[in-house]
């Protein structure tokens, strides 16, 4: 039997991701899939490189969008075996094909954005990586269990977010992340529903935290390249810079926000462009006792010399150039209420966040009094009393004509306020 169709067996019987549980079918299968695992890297030639050195093969159809991107394959790695990964900031990176692409989303969640960045991936049957923040999972626990029943992977992304990241002393930065993974496996019900992945915010790596996520045995995900999505950019800059960063790179690991609103906005875009562009998404997991490890070379985890020389490298000195985001970008209200970036770097910074609201004098024509005042619906902004609350409307869209009222409660909705 040919390694292709041992693949394909063994793709039949990988176990699908659920709600965590006990009595989930995975250990039933773990000898046979082990086994099989075993038969392909004796049928494949050139011995433990498998397909990630190789061109992958197509993606399977998308059940409802035969035009869906797709995800091609999955790879397991060993969080213990490779420390820090990402070629903007470290040596290694994951060991993709030629024009392989893995997604990752980081700050969440933050409906309805969150949500919004799920239903594009969902509907292009794309997998990614979110790094969520912890206070965001407490705060909205039905969005990362909707990640997780997705299939999606989480990681962690601290705590609180601290933009000083890199200066925190060693109880701070214990703190944040051991914090942050807590939070999230509480919102989550269940720790194994965590990877043992990390991605410190903002880039802002120290010897200190890589030592503490080292000896916890947990991976440092920086990434090969950025979108800029957290920056006062549209929808079609952040897709030209996604792109434009990868076909330089020819692969690698693309960093985007899914609690940005231009994020939402450039998602579907960039997933058709990657799509027409012939580049396929890879989905990571971790390894564990049901899950053996992807074999791979030690090459494969290096970046080629010629395509790291076409892009600029980041060093740890990044993270000073990351602004805040601004409020115009997207995430509404801010999800870390931080005032603007106070460093050096920033301050050279030549497009850097504007005050918000932003102000604009309007020419008011003759019949500009006459104008309808807006709905609520047009601005799409989280609810500000929690995402378990509903806002409905009764009788027209406009706020000056509408009781505004709050789903919920076993008396039925309560009138909030009445124009």
């Amino acid at each position: 039997m040919a390694a292709s169709e041992y693949r394909t067996l063994l793709r039949k019987l990988s176990c699908v991701r659920s709600v965590p549980s006990p009595e989930n079918l995975c250990s039933r299968r773990t000898a046979l899939s082990r086994t099989i695992r075993a038969l392909i890297v004796t049928a494949s030639i050139g011995g433990p490189a498998l397909a990630a050195a190789q061109v992958s093969p197509p993606p399977p159809a998308c059940p409802g969008n035969p035009d869906g991107l797709g995800t091609v394959r999955t790879i397991v790695i060993d969080p213990a075996e490779h420390a820090r990964v990402g070629t903007m900031q470290y040596p290694e990176t994951l060991p993709l094909a030629e024009k392989e692409v893995v997604l990752t989303f980081d700050d969440g969640p933050l409906p309805p954005n969150t949500d919004r960045i799920l239903d594009a991936l969902a509907k292009d049957c794309v997998r990614a990586t979110f790094f969520v923040v912890g206070r965001m999972a407490r705060a909205y626990p039905d969005a990362i269990r909707r990640i997780y029943n997705a299939g999606h992977t989480i990681g962690t992304h601290s705590e609180n977010h601290p933009f000083n990241f890199d200066k925190l002393p060693e109880d701070r930065a214990r703190l944040e992340i051991e914090k942050g993974i807590e939070s999230a496996a509480a919102a989550l019900g269940d720790r194994a529903a965590l990877a043992a992945f990390f991605r410190i915010p903002g880039l802002g790596r120290s010897t200190i935290s890589e030592a503490i996520l080292a000896e916890q045995r947990i991976m440092v995900w920086s990434a090969d390249f950025p979108a800029d999505d957290w920056r006062r950019i549209g929808p079609a800059a952040v897709v030209a810079r996604a792109l434009e960063r990868l076909e330089r790179k020819g692969k690698g690991v693309l960093l985007l926000h899914d609690i940005q609103r231009v994020t939402v906005l450039a998602l579907p875009t960039l997933l058709r462009e990657l799509k027409t562009r012939g580049y396929r998404i890879v989905h990571v997991v971790p390894a564990g006792p049901d899950r053996p490890k992807t074999p791979t070379s030690r090459e494969q985890w290096v970046m080629s010399r010629a395509r790291e020389s076409s892009h600029a490298v980041a060093s740890a000195s990044a993270a000073d150039a990351m602004l805040t985001p601004p409020s115009q970008a997207g995430a509404w209200p801010n999800a870390f209420r931080r005032s603007p970036v106070t460093r050096a770097a920033a301050a050279q910074d030549t497009n850097p966040p504007a005050a918000w609201p932003p102000v604009t004098t309007v020419a008011v024509g003759s019949h500009g009094q006459s104008l309808p005042a807006p709905s609520l619906r047009s601005f799409g902004l989280p609810h500000p009393l929690g995402p378990a609350l509903q806002l409905r409307f009764t009788a027209s869209d406009h706020v000056n004509a509408t009781p505004l009222h709050v789903l919920g409660g076993a008396q039925g909705p309560k009138t909030l306020l009445q124009h």
